[in-house]
This record gives structure tokens, C-alpha cells and sequence, in this order.
């Protein structure tokens, strides 16, 4: 990377090329420039182009549309890679994965040849457009809300009547069920859960919804039942040896079934309206678990316009129905304490010392023992 006085650093690498984000950041690595087209940068999506550590990224859309404040595009700024906004689609097309292009302030380069020019962001940039679209969103909020109640009323038989909840070779009843999705901090709460020692004791049933199955995985941990449309799932977790739960929508559309299929693995069906992380959730009342804990769901209406979704109708009619057994993991790992921890042990192992010396000293018959073992010993 070299830097031009009174410039912004003008930044070289191989280009990694993907329309869809969360598949790219897969195979993204350290020093490659990203180049996307991903309109309101959602927050997951940010984290996963900062974890790979790209030498810029090149974003096709506008990362901050004005529709709301997404925060995705202000992390990625602050992690300190270099951001290039509205460069076209067209340079998705132009550009070939492992073709090194330059990035000379708003300017995309290979071999020397312009080949686009966008907006280049920086914190002050993106924290004004974040404040315009707060400044801006009733209309979003007013469509959101609308959208939400019209949906509830046509699908409140669905979640109010009997649902045809799947079997699964998983016992569920009266135990916690972990269900994790990959959302807002899900990496920091499954983090503290493992830290504090609630998966270890407590042992819940561990449900991945989608790429949250991923996410179980790389804390060391083996999902019991991985549900929703496999998109976002590698193929080693798809083989950990989980149950696998397609989620179908009305009307018997499955568009997880074909990749299981072209894999070889047996999967149950489950058809209902709402996102994935909500059919979880109704398995696992369903099938009566104690307690559902619940890691980087989704529940303001920020994280649902990240996921490009126009309302929240299903989660808030699967929320009232599950309400009471549900808990946040934010929640758990706070009250949750590990139940034996080396620190009690330690202080149970002092007050056992000092109990004995106090009894030592008052009590003369055991004293009178001590010093003729004593004696017994030393001569």
C-alpha cells in the first residue's frame, strides 16, 4: 500500500469477486480487494469482510442507501479498510477473481486503466449519511409497521391453530435448546455461554439456524439439529452428522431440499411462513423445552431491513407464543455461573484448614495425639 501526501493511501491487491457478501467473505483473504454489490451493508456482513482483513472493499450499491442507519459500512471504515462506494454493477463483470486492481482514491484500476470511480467513505462521510438517515426514517418506520400488521392478520391462523411440527431423533422435552443464528454479537455470546460454562453443564440441545450451525461449530461445539434453507451452511457442518430440518413455505416450496438432495443427506421438511430462526422456535415449544435461549436472533427493525425483509409480522406472532420460555443469551451468560468454580474451591479448601487448626488449638486430647506422633516421628 503506498500513500500519497495529502491523499488517501492508494491500495493495491488481487480482486475477490462476489454479488452475494456473506459467500464471499468465505473465501476472502487477508490483502484481497473485495469487490461486492451490496446495497445497506448490513452489520453480520461488515463483520465478516473485517474478520477476513481485505486491503479494501469496493461495494458496486450504496453501502448507506439513506432508507435507515445500517451500521455495517461505518465498522468496516473503522477497522481501517479503505471503502469505495456506487462504483456501477457493470465493474462486477469487468474484473476477473485474482486480477490485481488498484484503488487510487475514488478511482478502480487494473493495469493502469480506470475501469470505474465511486465515492470513496471515511467515518466523517458515513457517520453524516448514518445521521441523515436517522433523520429520515419515519416514511421506512410507517411501511415497516404496515407491512407488519398486514401480514400478522393473514398469518395469525398459522401460529394461533395446530402446526405441524416435524419429529426429530433429538429429546427435546424439558431441556434447554440453544438456538443460535448468526446476528448481532452472536460470536460474543457464544463466547460468554462457553466461558461460563452453561454449555458444558448444562448440556442444551444446540440448534443452528442456517450459517448459526457454522457458528456452533467453531467454538468447538456439534449442533444437534441444523434448520432453515442451507445456503449459508458449509458442507463439513452439513456432515457433522445433525439433524437436518428444511424449512418449506406454504404451499410446499423447500429451496433448501435440493442442495440436501445433491448431497445425499436425509432431511425432514417443515412447512411454515416466517423466517427460520421462528420455525426453531416452534420446534422447540413444540416439542416442550424448558427454556430457549436465543443467540443473534432478530428483533428491531435495524436487523430486519438488514436481512432485506419488510417487516417482522412472523416473529412478533412466534414471540407471543414462545414468550414465556424464551430468554436472550445476553441474559443467560450474565446471571448464569459456573456451578463448581476454582475460586470456591480454593476458599473450601482454606476454611476446611483453618476449621482444623482452630480445633487443634482447643482441643487438648487431640493435641496431646498430634505431639506424640510427633515425638513417634522424630525419634
Amino acid at each position: 500500500m503506498a500513500t500519497r501526501e495529502h491523499d488517501a493511501p492508494v491500495v493495491t491487491g488481487p480482486a475477490r469477486v462476489g454479488r452475494r457478501t456473506k459467500d464471499l467473505v468465505t473465501v476472502l483473504r487477508p490483502g484481497e480487494v473485495a469487490i461486492i454489490d451490496h446495497e445497506d451493508l448490513d452489520r453480520v456482513a461488515a463483520e465478516g469482510l473485517v474478520l477476513a482483513g481485505p486491503a479494501a472493499v469496493v461495494n458496486a450499491a450504496r453501502s448507506i442507501s439513506g432508507r435507515y442507519p445500517n451500521l455495517g459500512p461505518l465498522l468496516v471504515a473503522a477497522a481501517g479498510i479503505p471503502l469505495v462506494d456506487a462504483v456501477g454493477s457493470e465493474l462486477l463483470d469487468k474484473v476477473e477473481d485474482g486480477e490485481p486492481v488498484t484503488i487510487d482514491g475514488d478511482v478502480v484500476l487494473a493495469g493502469g486503466v480506470p475501469l470505474a470511480k465511486g465515492e470513496r467513505q471515511d467515518i466523517a462521510s458515513l457517520e453524516a449519511s448514518l445521521e441523515a438517515a436517522r433523520r429520515t426514517m419515519g416514511p421506512e418506520l410507517r411501511r415497516f409497521a404496515t407491512n407488519t400488521i398486514e401480514h400478522a392478520l393473514k398469518e395469525l391462523h398459522a401460529f394461533t391453530g395446530d402446526i405441524a411440527v416435524p419429529d426429530v431423533p433429538v429429546r427435546i422435552q424439558g431441556r434447554h435448546v440453544l438456538i443460535v443464528v448468526r446476528g448481532a454479537d452472536y460470536r460474543e455470546d457464544l463466547a460468554a455461554l462457553r466461558r461460563g460454562g452453561y454449555l458444558r453443564e448444562v448440556r442444551p440441545v444446540l440448534v443452528g439456524v442456517d450459517g448459526g450451525a457454522d457458528a456452533l461449530v467453531e467454538v468447538g461445539a456439534k449442533p444437534d439439529i441444523i434448520i432453515g434453507d442451507f445456503d449459508s451452511v458449509s458442507e463439513a457442518t452439513l456432515r457433522c452428522g445433525a439433524t437436518l430440518v428444511v424449512h418449506a413455505y406454504p404451499g410446499g416450496q423447500a429451496p433448501g431440499a435440493a442442495r440436501l438432495d445433491a448431497l445425499g443427506l436425509p432431511y425432514t421438511t417443515f412447512e411454515a411462513p416466517g423466517t427460520s430462526e421462528d420455525i426453531a422456535m416452534l420446534l422447540a415449544a413444540e416439542h416442550d423445552a424448558e427454556l430457549i435461549v436465543a443467540v443473534g436472533t432478530h428483533s428491531s427493525m435495524v436487523e430486519f431491513l438488514d436481512k432485506g425483509r419488510a417487516g417482522m409480522a412472523s416473529t412478533f406472532l412466534v414471540r407471543m407464543r414462545v414468550g414465556p420460555i424464551l430468554v436472550d443469551a445476553k441474559g443467560v451468560s450474565r446471571l448464569y455461573q459456573s456451578r463448581v468454580r476454582k475460586r470456591d474451591l480454593a476458599l473450601l479448601v482454606l476454611s476446611a484448614l483453618f476449621t482444623l487448626v482452630v480445633i487443634t488449638m482447643v482441643s487438648e486430647p487431640l493435641r496431646l495425639w498430634i505431639r506424640s506422633v510427633w515425638l513417634t516421628v522424630r525419634y
